[in-house]
């Protein structure tokens, strides 16, 4: 702990520096404006995937449809709140969550899924979780401690999405 003295003043100084910025600090050691890129194709994934779960929740049927389509139901909030923390993190960025329907499943990393059969719907479902666990590892490794405020809001979310994969994997093993 020697080594870290912070000259309070200086440290002062700098802060009144770009204060349009706003938490953007001198600090801050990423590609903001890769992050922001980064960040919209995973706000896209997220949206992509509430649709998915949504629609899987709204059309699924048969014997066993009532306890799977309430996890439809609940990961279908869960990725909602994923989307509207990552477009929060954006604007903090001073960047612009894209929420254009316009190209949004070419943007998405998962894929949009119309399955009708209970398992084919929980295949797809555990492949899109697998899918963004993948990628939310790669960019927390690529962020290290860039922006450690985005890696940690990443973390959150890979951590959700495992347990997601993990609920799919059981649902998937109770299945006749």
């Amino acid at each position: 702990m020697d080594d870290f003295v912070a000259d309070i003043e200086e440290l002062r100084r700098r802060a009144r520096e770009h204060i349009e910025q706003g938490p953007i600090t001198s600090a801050y050691g990423a590609d903001r404006e890769r992050v922001i890129a980064v960040l919209n194709e995973a706000l896209a994934t997220e949206l992509v995937c509430v649709l998915r779960y949504k629609r899987h929740y709204f059309t699924a049927t048969g014997l066993d449809a009532g306890p799977v389509a309430a996890e439809f139901l609940e990961h279908a909030a869960e990725e909602q709140l994923h989307a509207d923390q990552l477009a929060a993190r954006i604007t903090q960025l001073q960047g612009e969550p894209n929420f254009d329907p316009e190209g949004m499943t070419g943007r998405s990393h998962s894929q949009y899924d119309a399955s009708l059969g209970l398992r084919d719907m929980i295949v797809e479902d555990l492949v899109a979780e697998r899918i963004a666990i993948a990628s939310y590892s790669d960019v927390i490794r690529w962020l290290g401690d860039g922006d450690t405020t985005t890696r940690r809001l990443l973390e959150t979310i890979l951590a959700t999405e495992e347990e997601h994969a993990d609920d799919l994997l059981g649902l998937l093993e109770r299945l006749p």
